[in-house]
């Protein structure tokens, strides 16, 4: 007997819950809340206030309910703009120039000055980060201009800045 004929013919079947989030490896289905969603997220890596509202706004139910919600995540500081900086730095640094990091935390919905702080710093150590780069990539002088050329288009792409490029690319400034 099948299980359509064990149910009472006048039996309704039951709705499918709203927007329902499968987690657990599909154990069971249940929905998570803004703020279980907006937490999910944080514990993977830190985001930015304007990430979370890009990435939540799909599932807010009523307006103003996101808001509410990031306004109370952010005063029990889950959310932390200087957090994110770090964060990304410290990711990205060893392997990336200021630009690309620039453009990355710009990507972020962060503020211009703290962005600008951040990069600043970072181009201290522009030098010395782009020729470890190009170590791990390279490792010998480039033979000619086109293998030279080869060289500072992979560190460009990388987001290194000219100067840096060109100290590396030639040799100049070995320590």
């Amino acid at each position: 007997m099948s299980e359509r004929d064990r149910s009472p013919p006048d039996a309704v079947p039951a709705a499918p819950a709203a927007a329902p989030a499968k987690r657990g490896g599909g154990r069971g289905i249940f929905t998570l809340s803004l703020k279980g969603r907006a937490l999910r997220l944080l514990t993977g890596r830190e985001h930015s206030r304007a990430e979370l509202e890009r990435k939540l706004a799909p599932h807010e139910e009523e307006p103003g309910q996101l808001a509410k919600v990031l306004d109370d995540l952010q005063a029990k500081d889950f959310i932390s703009e200087p957090r994110v900086i770090e964060s990304v730095i410290n990711r990205r640094a060893s392997r990336f120039g200021a630009a690309r990091i620039r453009h990355e935390l710009q990507g972020k919905g962060l503020q211009a000055e703290a962005v600008a702080a951040a990069v600043q710093s970072l181009k201290t150590t522009e030098v010395e980060r782009a020729r470890e780069v190009w170590r791990k990539k390279f490792g010998a002088p480039a033979k000619d201009a086109a293998e030279r050329g080869k060289q500072a288009r992979f560190l460009a792409a990388r987001g290194f800045g000219a100067e840096a490029i060109g100290r590396v690319v030639s040799g100049a400034g070995e320590d």
